[in-house]
């Protein structure tokens, strides 16, 4: 809502201060004008310029464009069909942004990620290195899945997701998802202006993709939501379809939804990468006592408390910790290799050494490397 005409509320007023903002754009905007609406998006991202603010650019419509130019009767349901499309697709996709910034003398660069280049930490950091230095360069960074190799073990699922590592990987202000619906909308049907409580007001009413064009939906923009916000970045869901959308949302305007930063528990880029960036490569189980030292007195984890070890993983590697079956409790950095960590699972700290014949932490995860979901 508005304080008064054309005054943004405290929440919205604080996108006016964003200097640098990642703009996802969906499959269906693309889809039905791929060379307009890149267009339009290119003149608020030069006029968002003039005035101080940079923007990094997730476009998706890849798969999209290749099922055109290929003249298919349907998007492909096997993976490598979506990679042939991709494939043919990607290149189109670039011709239309070229041309859109062309006409601002603005030169543009293509950035192609997969889970795999997040997930590994030293990747991770040359990434965000050479997404600095193109924005240095005043170039405008055009993100996209490389879903010509991933596959289904290496995917983000969607743009969406990726668009908030992106904002991780650049220490982004503001991520503004732009879609083909007016925002997210409560039970009733109505525009939710804006969402303090991601899990009780939005999740209950989030729904997936029903436009068969693209792998998303609201679910997923809640989702990416979640993981922005825990930064402490804002997140707004707005109609790409608005004229001037991006300059608006960005000037406090009423139009979207906006997702509201939780106040305190705000993660560092280390501690969000280890949650969202990395893909666990194990699974530990832990009792309700090792559960409740970790959820509410902020402990680290002890081989004493895990009951159970699953995967096959290595030293520093990311896993996931549950309480039982289907419930997440964290993520961290294990101390210990999969096959060490089952022959010290249960025991106390002082038995490591006599068990391994080596002692590395008296943690299996220490709490400066564990993250609570």
């Amino acid at each position: 809502m508005m304080a008064a005409a054309g005054t943004p509320t405290s929440e919205r007023a604080l996108l006016t201060t964003a200097k640098r903002v990642v703009v996802k754009i969906g499959s269906r905007l693309l889809a039905d004008s791929p060379a307009s609406r890149p267009a339009a998006i290119a003149d608020q991202v030069i006029e968002l310029r003039r005035r101080g603010v940079a923007c990094v650019i997730v476009s998706s419509g890849a798969i999209a464009l290749g099922v055109r130019r290929l003249r298919l009767a349907a998007r492909p349901s096997d993976l490598p069909g979506l990679q042939a499309a991709a494939a043919v697709g990607q290149s189109r996709l670039m011709q239309h942004w070229e041309h859109a910034f062309a006409a601002h003398d603005v030169a543009i660069g293509q950035v192609l990620l997969t889970h795999d280049d997040l997930g590994d930490r030293r990747r991770f950091l040359s990434a965000r290195q050479t997404l600095r230095a193109l924005l240095d360069l005043d170039v405008v960074p055009i993100i996209n899945e490389n879903d010509t190799v991933a596959t289904e073990e290496i995917k983000f699922g969607d743009n969406d997701q990726l668009a908030a590592l992106v904002c991780n990987l650049v220490s982004a202000d503001a991520l503004v998802i732009l879609t083909d619906v007016e925002g997210v909308r409560g039970a009733d049907g109505v525009r939710m202006p804006i969402v303090r409580d991601i899990e009780r007001e939005a999740v209950p009413v989030a729904g997936g993709s029903t436009s068969g064009v693209g792998s998303g939906g609201m679910a997923s923009k809640v989702s990416s939501a979640r993981i922005v916000t825990r930064t402490g970045v804002p997140a707004i869901v707005a109609p790409g379809r608005e004229a001037d959308v991006v300059a608006r949302v960005l000037a406090g305007e009423d139009i979207g939804t906006l997702f509201v930063p939780a106040a305190g528990g705000v993660l560092s880029s280390r501690k969000h990468w280890i949650a969202y960036g990395a893909k666990p490569a194990g699974k530990l189980t832990v009792d309700e006592g090792a559960a409740r030292a970790l959820r509410d007195g902020g402990k680290s984890l002890l081989p004493a408390g895990v009951t159970a070890v699953d995967g096959v993983f290595e030293l520093g590697d990311t896993v996931s910790v549950f309480t039982g079956p289907g419930v997440e409790l964290a993520r961290g950095l294990v101390a210990y290799a999969a096959d060490d960590l089952r022959k010290i699972q249960g025991l106390q700290s002082a038995a490591i050494e006599a068990r391994l014949g080596y002692r590395s932490l008296d943690e299996a995860i220490h709490r400066d490397d564990l993250v609570i979901l």
